[in-house]
């Protein structure tokens, strides 16, 4: 089959994406990968699927999405395929269309509960948009997939509707080791990561910045990108955090993976401000798990339940930089512990891959 794959994004840092394309080329099908072109794109990989980047005049607001909408649709209508896989909502309208206009079967993927996410929160008249879009196609749709359980019973409860769960967990890779001499990481310090391309508001990353006001001989790593990297990088000058707070660009994902695997403990620090973030179960989550470190995380119920039911890290009651801290220490004292944790990580990534969860899907491509 011949699987046209929509993206509002860039392509280079989503996973998820990349994980389905890698997975239809397995299963002996022909995805092309269709999202857009940043200013400050990085390069597209060698993939074993084709990728296309659209140039669009516009970057933001609605007249970006009406922009978006409208090239995605002429795009699909035109070129040769047998599928569309459909990534979100800002992609689905075209998808949705074309779909029918050209009697081809669709697969909707919703990486979250998407009406609900803080931008739309806050802009009720988008957000009402949005709704009625959604509204309006999700009803028709037969090859439903999201990310989690939580986020699954939403759905079902909104449009009665049964979604397959097919959870961001990483491929079964074997992580390159580099130093943390190569790294230009020290050797003799606890290293604490904060990974993501989504290190937005209410992801934890201030009060983690915070937190390394009350620890010693300790590092933190944020590594990404995100709506807050600029605050962060100010509360770092202004808390004189220079040398206890580090910022790692976004880079590739396996190069990403060198530097978690260096670590000693990765953040999850997530609110319960909304909806998806009440729900949310990152994907940093499990690469923290692939990587063998432990994982500090807030408490919401699928992160949660990973972290308990594989017993690979602890749960902090608040967002207080001194309570994390105080985490933290005992951690650094427990050296039994960490091990535990460790052992604990290297034994759930072997059923934790992404080779397991990705047969929920693979039905509707046989």
């Amino acid at each position: 089959m011949r699987v046209l794959v929509t993206l509002s994004n860039d392509l280079v840092t989503d996973q998820r994406v990349q994980k389905v394309c890698n997975s239809l080329v397995e299963w002996g099908h022909q995805p092309i990968l269709i999202g857009r072109q940043l200013p400050n794109s990085l390069p597209l990989p060698e993939w074993s699927f084709k990728a296309v980047r659209m140039k669009l005049f516009i970057r933001s607001g609605p007249f970006f999405y009406a922009e978006l909408n409208i090239r995605l649709f002429l795009k699909l209508l035109i070129s040769p395929c047998d599928a569309i896989h459909a990534n979100d909502l800002d992609t689905l309208l075209p998808a949705f269309l074309v779909s029918r206009i050209r009697n081809k079967q669709l697969v909707y993927d919703t990486h979250e509960y998407f009406t609900e996410v803080p931008e739309l929160v806050k802009r009720p008249k988008v957000q009402a948009i949005w709704k009625r879009i959604e509204s309006n196609i999700f009803p028709r749709l037969s090859k439903i997939v999201t990310v989690n359980e939580s986020i699954a019973s939403l759905y079902e409860k909104a449009y009665g509707k049964k979604l397959e769960v097919m959870r961001n967990i990483p491929r079964a890779i074997q992580i390159q080791n580099k130093s943390r001499n190569e790294l230009g990481l020290p050797e003799n310090t606890f290293i604490i990561i904060l990974q993501g391309n989504g290190i937005n508001i209410d992801r934890g990353g201030e009060e983690a910045v915070m937190m390394m006001h009350h620890l010693e001989n300790a590092l933190l790593l944020i590594a990404g990108s995100g709506d807050v990297i600029p605050e962060l990088k100010k509360y770092v000058i202004e808390h004189h955090l220079q040398n206890k707070v580090r910022f790692i660009s976004r880079m590739p994902y396996t190069e990403l993976m060198t530097y978690t695997a260096c670590s000693d403990l990765g953040l999850a620090l997530d609110k319960n401000t909304n909806i998806n973030y009440r729900f949310s179960l990152p994907n940093k989550v499990f690469d923290y798990i692939n990587a063998g470190i432990p994982i500090l995380a807030s408490d919401l119920i699928e992160i949660r339940r990973i972290i308990e039911e594989n017993k690979v890290g602890l749960i902090a009651q608040n967002h207080q930089p001194e309570h994390l801290a105080d985490i933290v220490k005992e951690l650094i004292l427990d050296k039994a512990m960490q091990a535990e944790f460790r052992e604990n990580c290297k034994q759930a990534s072997l059923h934790l891959c992404w080779e397991n969860e990705v047969l929920s899907i693979q039905k509707w491509y046989n």
